[in-house]
């Protein structure tokens, strides 16, 4: 494996798509950030990059590492797999999301008032802004792309790339409103399922603006 330590971060993960495993357990930002040197992003989250490496070696030397090369199919296939593993699944859990959020603000809100309240509308603000940011690619940049007129796609394309910094900053200050989702004590059943959901909500949206922001749009635009 060579990757040093000024190795784009999305580079790695698309090389090595078992890193994403690693770039999760530690908040790094992989996609939106996909440009930036390894090195630097563990600076921002003072991580030793030597031992994130090691993690990385470790994590690529699995027996069962040999994730999909998406880089490697089709764009067709790779829109395919972006539709039925994040699209679809999203929309439902994006409803899911949102009865935590007001039900947890709604009963528990006076035990942590600034938070709570800043957290659900936080969430709504997403809900509203992934909805329509996945219509527009299922309507417009996805049919363009598949149409083989990806190279003229600039524009669409770099305001889906703004769009997604905006959600990738979203899901960053819910990761700071719940402490890099750490349960308070004595939460209840829905408390809890709410921090869980939105850090699974934070790495499956990082994988999935990843896959669009390192691969598919630049393979796409170089037609």
């Amino acid at each position: 494996m060579t990757i040093q330590a000024n190795t784009p971060v999305g580079q790695i993960a698309t090389e090595y798509p078992m890193a994403t495993q690693v770039f999760a357990r530690h908040g790094m930002d992989f996609c939106c950030g996909g440009g930036q040197p390894i090195e630097k992003v563990c600076n921002k989250k003072g991580l030793d990059v030597a031992a994130v490496l090691d993690e990385i070696r470790e994590a690529v030397a699995e027996p069962d590492s040999d994730m999909e090369r998406w880089d490697e199919a089709p764009l067709d296939a790779l829109i395919a797999h972006i539709l039925t593993t994040f699209h679809e699944p999203l929309k439902e859990e994006l409803q899911r999301l949102e009865f935590m959020a007001r039900k947890v603000n709604t009963v528990h809100g006076s035990k942590m008032p600034e938070v709570l309240s800043e957290l659900l509308s936080t969430v709504l603000a997403l809900k509203v802004e992934l909805e329509e940011h996945m219509a527009k690619e299922e309507q417009i940049l996805f049919p363009l792309i598949l149409q083989g007129r990806g190279g003229m796609a600039g524009g669409p394309i770099a305001v889906m790339e703004q769009e997604h910094q905006s959600a990738g900053d979203a899901l960053e200050r819910l990761r700071e409103l719940t402490g890099d989702f750490e349960v308070p004590p004595g939460a209840c059943n829905t408390w809890r399922a709410l921090w869980h959901g939105l850090a699974a909500l934070e790495t499956g949206t990082h994988q999935h603006i990843h896959l669009e922001n390192n691969i598919l749009f630049p393979r796409a635009l170089a037609g």
